[in-house]
């Protein structure tokens, strides 16, 4: 049944526009059309992984037409596991979005739509298709950031839009200087032209650099990562939840096909320049991010922060041009989803129930809220690296990656962010279970002086499941790797 991989980029467009028709006669029809798009997503991304392990990679040819000049879905190794991840996360923050908002028909209409760009993003096999379902990603996106109605979202939606402009545009323009080098804009071709046109070709060259910052704009790497602080902080936990764990992710995945489907590793071999460029804009992004994210005392920013460091890790290990670091930077994307979404919905847990914006404020909650507290505990140690969660196979395999590959600053590098995250996340911990409370020593009164409420168990028992698949995936990654395999052989032959 591989028509799974095109409606999973279908049924999230249909589920977008029913709302405006339904929404006219039957008020909150929304959030039950978002309910059933997400339940449908999770059993279409299963049915391509599925067939995927059993009878191997596959491609999809949209309304009969052959690549170069139709369009095509890829289902492999990789892209299953991510749209499995895409529809997962889909499904929790509908559900957690009935309790805790945004809710209308216009929000889950802008989800189910940044939906669809996603899954279009991670399925496509073609450069042109990728720019599309990049910018699908960043309409839906800059509308949800908005959807808070402050100027504070105003400001930081504009700020996205602009900013993502540029990289959008960046990526285009590359795509271009691609299509008049070799012809062509599919994937697959593109890999075996670009090797005839010549790795040195300047065409080449200006094409690989244009589309390594436009989508370095979009994974949110040092210093191109300006829209993400805001963007994350002032839109609702809902939707933070989901653009923290999703679309950095999505554009890291773009960055990966591109560098080994596209240039392929002959071409960072060829072109060490390029490598070596890199490795060292996402060691920057890894210190940098993490030291920017020691010093925030708004939580929201400091998980946003922690985001910029921890997709430099992700590049580090696509960077480093060996399986051994590949597998931990596809590792570490899937993990860093559903560590990263636990937190920001552990957090919106705190901020419903006591008012929770700053480190200061989660003083004392782990005796109030100590089933989300111990969640959110597991998710952060996860993020540090300790076994056996899935922070820590995929630090390790990047950092046996740069030492097979001689590159003992890289090691040094992933090891001291494990120390920098240890340091911001200590301070959580430690305001949550060791600082007595001050400003909620009276139970009655929430941290920002409103009255406490009394936060939804399905609210807790969403970020508890994060915090156990982030611990399952960890028993699970040799699994893991066993599924990427395939798509890497491919690529390192």
């Amino acid at each position: 049944m591989t028509d799974a991989l095109v409606l999973l980029v279908v049924a999230p467009i249909v589920a977008a526009l029913l709302p405006l028709g339904i929404g006219l006669f039957i008020r909150g029809s929304g959030q039950y059309i978002a309910l059933a798009m997400a339940v449908l997503q999770v059993a279409l991304s299963v049915v391509v992984l599925e067939e995927v392990l059993t009878a191997g990679a596959f491609s999809y040819e949209v309304a009969g037409y052959a690549p170069p000049f139709g369009i095509e879905l890829i289902g492999d190794g990789v892209s299953a596991p991510l749209l499995v991840l895409i529809a997962s996360v889909t499904l929790a923050v509908v559900l957690y979005s009935f309790r805790s908002g945004p809710q209308g028909d216009s929000f889950y209409g802008e989800l189910a739509f940044l939906t669809a760009g996603l899954s279009g993003l991670v399925a496509t096999g073609d450069v042109f298709n990728l720019y599309v379902f990049l910018e699908i990603t960043g309409l839906a996106t800059y509308a949800l950031v908005a959807s808070d109605s402050s100027p504070a979202a105003a400001y930081a939606s504009l700020k996205y839009l602009i900013v993502g402009t540029i990289g959008a545009s960046f990526y285009l323009l590359g795509v271009g200087y691609l299509l008049v080098a070799t012809g062509t804009l599919n994937m697959a071709d593109l890999a075996s032209s670009i090797a005839d046109v010549g790795y040195t070709s300047p065409l080449i060259l200006a094409a690989f650099g244009l589309i390594v910052v436009g989508l370095g704009v979009k994974v949110a790497l040092f210093p191109l990562h300006t829209w993400q602080p805001d963007a994350y902080a002032e839109s609702p936990h809902t939707i933070s939840a989901y653009i923290a764990a999703l679309v950095s992710t999505a554009a890291a995945y773009a960055l990966f096909r591109i560098v080994y489907g596209v240039f392929t590793v002959d071409f960072l071999a060829a072109v060490p320049i390029a490598r070596d460029t890199l490795l060292a804009a996402a060691g920057i992004s890894v210190i940098v991010g993490a030291v920017l994210a020691v010093v925030q005392r708004d939580l929201k920013r400091m998980l946003a922060y922690s985001s910029v460091s921890h997709f430099g890790l992700v590049v580090l290990g696509v960077s480093i041009g060996n399986e051994t670091a590949l597998a931990g930077g596809l590792i570490h994307l899937v993990g860093h989803g559903v560590m990263k979404a636990g937190l920001f919905l552990a957090v919106g847990v705190f901020a419903i129930g006591a008012g929770v914006r700053t480190v200061r404020d989660l003083s004392g909650l782990g005796t109030r809220y100590p089933v989300t507290s111990a969640a959110f505990a597991i998710l952060a140690f996860s993020m540090v690296g300790v076994p056996p969660a899935i922070g820590f196979p995929g630090k390790w395999n990047i950092i046996m990656g740069a030492v097979e590959a001689g590159e003992w600053v890289v090691a040094v590098i992933v090891v001291t962010s494990a120390l920098l995250t240890l340091g911001y996340f200590g301070r959580l911990l430690e305001r949550l279970y060791f600082t007595e409370s001050v400003a909620n020593s009276d139970q009655s009164v929430k941290a920002d002086g409103g009255h406490p409420e009394d936060v939804s168990i399905l609210l807790r028992a969403i970020v508890v499941l994060a915090a156990l698949a982030a611990i399952g995936l960890g028993f699970w990654a040799s699994e893991l790797i066993d599924v990427f395999q395939p798509v890497m052989e491919v690529y390192f032959t």
